[in-house]
């Protein structure tokens, strides 16, 4: 470590702002063989189906993949979202894996071989605000660059799937006042679910839509959805006006023979409140302490099924410490095809509940893994989507 501990960060973001947009792995490898004497660096980023933890490289040859639920120490990085330091075979050397995440938001690890900080140094602290700046950094170079994309592919995506995860504003979010937590299903072959959220100095919106049919009329629906929904709010309209200029716009293209269902729902970050409009088939279900319930709103009509349908919202209240989740109609009316009936509300009742100490993420995954376990198979024959908020309240 070098003998100023912490100057040098101010530095090394710049110099990682200023690398060309596919050398953001060798710059911050020079930058931590300068400061930390840093033998080697990987950058491993999580696969769409937050399976297994794919390092970058020279495309298209590719490293082995890490899992993400398992032993491996950079895999336990990921799930916690701590540091873990590896003891290495080499003496007086460790590989620190440090989660790369962005404002809630789970890119990857960063994994740094280098020698052992001394006791008292603030070295690994250090090491954890470096990977942080990675990770702003691999999102504006996505922007200029597919090879952080490719980097997080097992297999090729559907059309549709691509389509899908370019909608996505992101799979985790978090502010002062909650926590959200995603997933989809199948991840390379998504249609026609989604979500997607945005946040004012007062309110955070979030909306899940479940777009009707399949494959790329399915994610066609959805993009228009999405669209019609992100342009109605950024003109300042209420969340019920929201739903009907969305409505609108897709009974317009489809004349009803396609319609999404969809949840909109608008958080009041100072207290708590809840606006809501239920549109369709997305279900919503609150953990308050040790009880998980459904809570029933007016089921509404999907988004351009009929000309002109006016929508109302309906309010309810979050207390501290609540958590929601949201899921599309593949979960909750999933059928397996060994089993009778549908995956339903004991499946998701139970699952919802033994994830109370779980984060959102890893609450968002166990309920589409226990979903997987009732189907009997990885490959969904329905999209699936999940988003759990945790809410914590503002304080002062």
């Amino acid at each position: 470590m070098t003998n100023q501990p912490g100057r040098w960060l101010g530095a090394a973001e710049s110099a990682l702002r200023a690398a060309p947009p596919t050398a953001l792995l060798s710059t911050a490898h020079a930058l931590l063989a300068h400061h930390v004497d840093a033998r080697s660096v990987t950058v491993l980023l999580a696969d769409y189906g937050l399976a297994v933890l794919q390092p970058v490289t020279r495309l298209p040859h590719t490293g082995a993949s890490v899992p993400v639920h398992g032993a491996h120490p950079a895999g336990r990085a990921f799930s916690t979202q701590a540091a873990v330091m590896e003891v290495t075979a080499e003496p007086g050397m460790v590989t620190v894996h440090l989660p790369v995440t962005v404002r809630g938001d789970r890119l990857g690890v960063l994994s740094v071989h280098l020698p052992e900080p001394a006791a008292g140094t603030p070295g690994i602290l250090e090491l954890a605000a470096f990977a942080t700046a990675v990770g702003h950094e691999l999102l504006v170079a996505e922007r200029d660059t597919d090879l952080y994309l490719q980097t997080r592919r097992r297999k090729r995506l559907t059309l549709a799937a691509e389509m899908q995860w370019q909608l996505l504003p992101g799979r985790g979010f978090e502010g002062a006042e909650y926590a959200l937590g995603a997933h989809l299903e199948p991840a390379y072959a998504i249609g026609g679910d989604n979500f997607d959220w945005t946040l004012t100095d007062d309110h955070l919106t979030l909306t899940v839509s479940d777009g009707k049919g399949q494959g790329i009329q399915a994610a066609l629906l959805t993009n228009l959805t999405v669209s019609a929904l992100r342009n109605a709010r950024r003109a300042g309209v209420s969340l019920a006006d929201q739903a009907c200029l969305a409505d609108q716009a897709i009974y317009g293209e489809y004349a009803g023979a396609q319609y999404s269902a969809t949840l909109l729902l608008r958080f009041e970050l100072a207290t708590g409140r809840v606006r809501a409009v239920d549109a369709g088939s997305p279900r919503l279900y609150r953990r308050r302490r040790d009880t998980v319930e459904r809570l029933e709103l007016d089921t509404q009509a999907p988004l351009g099924m009929f000309e002109e349908t006016e929508y109302h919202e309906e309010p309810f209240h979050l207390e501290r410490g609540d958590r929601l989740v949201v899921v599309s109609r593949g979960v909750h009316s999933a059928r397996s095809r060994t089993k009778a009936g549908v995956f339903g509300e004991d499946a998701l009742r139970e699952t919802i509940a033994a994830t109370g100490g779980s984060t959102t993420h890893e609450t968002a995954r166990a309920v589409v893994e226990a979903l997987m376990q009732y189907h009997g198979s990885h490959d969904l024959p329905h999209d699936a989507a999940v988003v759990c908020l945790d809410w914590r309240g503002r304080t002062g």
